[in-house]
């Protein structure tokens, strides 16, 4: 977990995004808290809960943003699963302990990665060799009838000649030329001739990972890894390709892949952290008994023992579930949240409610978020040789047409804005390559033109098939 207090979690969020401010604080402090039960002794930090979130408000409001932002700063396993992709236990789909499942699969990756990152430079220099004797082997070793002793031959014997050291520093000054050629990239065109080891298994693989079968497929995959073991053939290939090669086999031999997963298994129990999206839409909506309502509740009560703190058995070992945390969020729009199980509502204390986006929000995502649309086009528009420029008059303009929108249509939030400016700038994208060396201004007249009778075709739009 990186040392990042919560003021600094909350401004690097808000250079992403706009408002939320106690969304982004109580994300911030159950972060942080991640870090402070590290810092606990032993016989206190195992009673140290987590204190799971549930964040409520519309779809486009930032949510799911949150959560991705949070995945980049938090150096700690991180996944998002939507509930709803989840079935029952005796139903067809995903079972709830698939999501710690591969909650583990990116911790073992990130593990590794760190572990192939400390021995690259070991494994490119052990490549490097194995190049070099590809393309000089050396001379030949003499044969058994030349080495025969003679006594009155000084070259001969069990003691080196002459003419065999001179032999020997000729090779080393050939070997000291190939090598300073590799480094100068001369010989990347070159072709050498390889041995590459493949399995006959790989291929057999797609019979097995159907859907909801993923872990069998893994586990199938592995078991006909040891029964049939890897071939061999002679591939030539050129250095810049050969290399590569050879510096992922010399990884393999030097990372420990048994570490790396005991590793894995400790982060993902330690600071391990799961985004549940769309939890709204496995609640009962009061209605019991009734349709798919059953099955709803079904996966509440297979992602209780999960949150509540379970061990569930991986491919790499078990993983105790009871430090990770949880950061539910949904709409709840149709159900409440007094619509879940009583058992799931407790085991997310902190609720937090995200209030939906009005102009002002709009204006600001456009202008001060850091990878905003506005840029966004600009820079796409900038390969073309097209510079775009936005007055402040059309980005105030746009924002108003966009909570307008969401107002008397469906509120999809800032997802909104992806829609108007697409519109907005359709005739620009199309023609681009024709209006290079151009600079087009985007004015409020120019907007309230192409959008304006959008805006007013919203309400018959909805029942156009």
């Amino acid at each position: 977990m990186k040392d990042m207090t919560p003021k600094q979690i909350v401004h690097e969020l808000d250079r992403h995004i706009v408002g939320q401010t106690e969304a982004k604080r109580k994300v911030a402090i159950a972060l942080r808290n991640r870090w402070r039960r590290q810092q606990l002794p032993d016989e206190l930090r195992d009673e140290v809960a987590p204190k799971n979130i549930l964040m409520i408000g519309p779809t486009g409001v930032g949510k799911t943003e949150i959560a991705r932002r949070l995945s980049k700063m938090a150096d700690a396993p991180f996944i998002k699963v939507e509930a709803s992709k989840f079935t029952e236990v005796g139903y067809v789909g995903r079972d709830c302990e698939s999501m710690i499942r591969e909650l583990t699969e990116t911790s073992v990756k990130m593990v590794r990665a760190e572990m192939r990152e400390q021995c690259e430079a070991k494994a490119r220099e052990r490549a490097e060799k194995r190049l070099l004797d590809l393309l000089y082997p050396g001379r030949r070793p003499q044969s058994a009838a030349s080495q025969a002793y003679k006594p009155l031959d000084p070259t001969s014997g069990d003691e080196p000649g002459v003419k065999e050291l001179a032999g020997d520093a000729a090779d080393e000054r050939v070997r000291e030329m190939f090598m300073a050629r590799l480094n100068a990239g001369e010989l990347e065109d070159r072709e050498v001739e390889l041995t590459v080891k493949e399995s006959g298994a790989d291929s057999m693989m797609q019979v097995f990972a159907a859907s909801g079968m993923e872990e069998m497929g893994m586990n199938m995959q592995e078991m006909l890894g040891r029964v049939m073991p890897p071939r061999s053939k002679s591939r030539k290939m050129p250095i810049r390709e050969a290399r590569e090669l050879m510096i992922q086999e010399e990884l393999q031999e030097l990372i420990d892949m048994d570490l790396a997963a005991r590793k894995a298994i400790e982060r993902v129990e330690d600071s391990g952290i799961v985004f549940l999206d769309e939890i709204d839409k496995i609640a009962g909506r009061g209605s019991p008994g009734n349709g798919p309502d059953v099955s709803r509740e079904g996966v509440q009560r297979d992602i209780l023992p999960i949150v509540e703190g379970s061990t569930v058995i991986t491919k790499y070992g078990p993983v105790r579930t009871d430090h990770i945390l949880f950061i539910a969020a949904g709409a709840f729009h149709v159900s409440k949240v007094s619509d879940l199980i009583p058992e799931l509502q407790g085991r997310f204390p902190i609720r937090v409610e995200l209030t939906s986006l009005k102009a002002a929000e709009f204006s600001r995502i456009l202008r001060e978020t850091e990878c905003s649309l506005i840029r966004q086009y600009e820079a796409m528009m900038a390969t073309e040789g097209v510079v775009i420029q936005f007055e402040d008059e059309a980005i105030e303009a746009l924002a108003h047409f966009c909570e307008k929108v969401n107002e008397e249509s469906e509120n999809i939030g800032a997802r909104r804005l992806h829609t108007i400016m697409e519109y907005l700038l359709e005739e620009i994208s199309f023609d681009a390559q024709d209006r290079a060396g151009q600079t087009v201004t985007v004015t409020a007249a120019m907007v309230q033109e192409r959008l304006a009778g959008t805006v007013e075709k919203q309400d018959l739009t909805r029942y156009i098939l």
